[in-house]
């Protein structure tokens, strides 16, 4: 019986659409000036809470197989599905980035390859119009390749008891530190480039494996976790404290609202806050009520999940076209008919995208996929397939047998 965390697809909605919203809002200068500047500065939070829901379900398979005395995820596997997820939207992007929208200085044909194999962040030169919100993906990436080892080393040997989960928690609010240090360290030395890399956002990544152990040991009855069974009952107060928490990051004390640099102090807590808001965000999708079951995992809510990479893929670009052909004025207001017209163009085209390319290829590469394993070893092999389960796809996994982006 396969258990599926349907309410990650509406969150995974409104993450697409915070990262829209706040991109829309800088073109239009509304989350430089005006009263609700820091809101839409800040709902860069987006990102964090993509990252949250690929930790969760990209580890969980991981923590249910070392539970089950199963074989873990096959790696090569794991990595296909990845790349069929992710690589046709994005390649599709970075050609239309390169056709449609107006290049900047310093932008040449290797930096859209380097858009194309997500290498971007490692690169110190500018990155292409339409495509600036890459580098999330950049990282995202990182931690895709890096997870198989991480989750060796933390579910590899031994068997589970209460202490080992306990010291595999430890080790997971560690790395959930040493994002914010990073990104002072970032600050203070002033290397900007290396506050795009991965160290400074496994926090967020970090939240959602911590959650996928506390899921499947609390699921196989060796935690107990009263208060968080009680926060699960009621979700509104735990979506209001992440409210709170971000119009705290809309304060100063997160950094300046613009491109500016912030202090590492600054750099430090906008980093702390924005992972305790993804874990606000996430944890009530995880143990959701009937009703907001019903709302972010309905019909519409797996929908909008579904085509929520395709918005994020895109929207940068639609936006760029809009400004084209209206004639806008870079920071010239009029937030609400630009954000209006860039969210409708953008759905359309992350439908057109998903439906027509998207779920196509990953069905056809997965299909396909039934041919890797010898057919006296496809029945063993079969819970060892990898579903595409991340921040951009649908959430289900088996506990008794567990399947394997952004």
């Amino acid at each position: 019986m396969k258990t599926r965390f349907a309410a990650l697809d509406g969150l995974r909605a409104i993450g697409a659409l915070a990262v829209l919203t706040t991109h829309v809002g800088f073109h239009t200068g509304t989350s430089l000036n005006g009263p609700l500047a820091g809101l839409l500065a800040r709902l860069d939070v987006g990102v964090a809470i993509f990252f949250a829901i690929s930790g969760f379900l990209l580890y969980r398979p991981h923590v249910a197989a070392w539970y089950d005395s199963t074989e873990p995820p096959r790696v090569l596997p794991y990595l296909r599905n990845r790349a069929l997820r992710i690589l046709p939207a994005l390649w599709i992007a970075v050609l239309l980035s390169a056709l449609l929208v107006p290049h900047n200085n310093g932008v040449t044909w290797a930096t859209y390859l380097q858009h194309a194999t997500l290498t971007q962040i490692y690169f110190d030169s500018p990155p292409a119009d339409g495509l600036t919100q890459m580098w999330s993906l950049a990282t995202e990436v990182t931690f895709y390749l890096l997870l198989p080892a991480l989750a060796k080393l933390l579910t590899g040997s031994g068997r589970p008891t209460r202490r080992s989960v306990a010291g595999r928690i430890a080790v997971l609010t560690a790395l959930a530190v040493l994002g914010p240090v990073w990104m002072a360290g970032v600050n203070a030395t002033g290397h900007p480039q290396a506050g795009l890399w991965l160290p400074g956002y496994l926090g967020w990544f970090a939240v959602g494996m911590g959650f996928a152990l506390w899921q499947v040991a609390r699921s196989r009855g060796q935690l107990t976790t009263p208060t968080l069974d009680t926060l699960a009952q009621i979700p509104g107060t735990v979506w209001t404290a992440a409210a709170a928490l971000l119009l705290i990051a809309t304060t100063p004390i997160a950094g300046p609202y613009n491109l500016s640099a912030p202090t590492p102090a600054q750099a430090l807590m906008k980093s702390l806050l924005y992972t305790a808001v993804a874990a606000c965000a996430l944890f009530p999708a995880l143990t959701p009520t009937t009703r907001s079951a019903r709302l972010l995992g309905g019909r519409a809510g797996h929908l909008a999940g579904n085509i929520s990479y395709g918005v994020f893929a895109y929207h940068l670009i639609v936006l760029s076209l809009i400004e084209q052909l209206t004639g806008y004025t870079l920071f010239s207001g009029r937030f609400v008919p630009i954000f209006a017209s860039t969210l409708v163009i953008s759905v359309a085209v992350a439908v057109a995208s998903y439906f027509g390319v998207e779920r196509p290829i990953m069905r056809r590469g997965r299909r396909d996929s039934r041919y890797d394993v010898s057919p006296a070893k496809a029945d063993s092999d079969a819970s060892a397939q990898p579903n595409s389960t991340d921040a951009w796809t649908a959430a289900e996994v088996t506990p008794a047998s567990p399947p394997g982006q952004g």
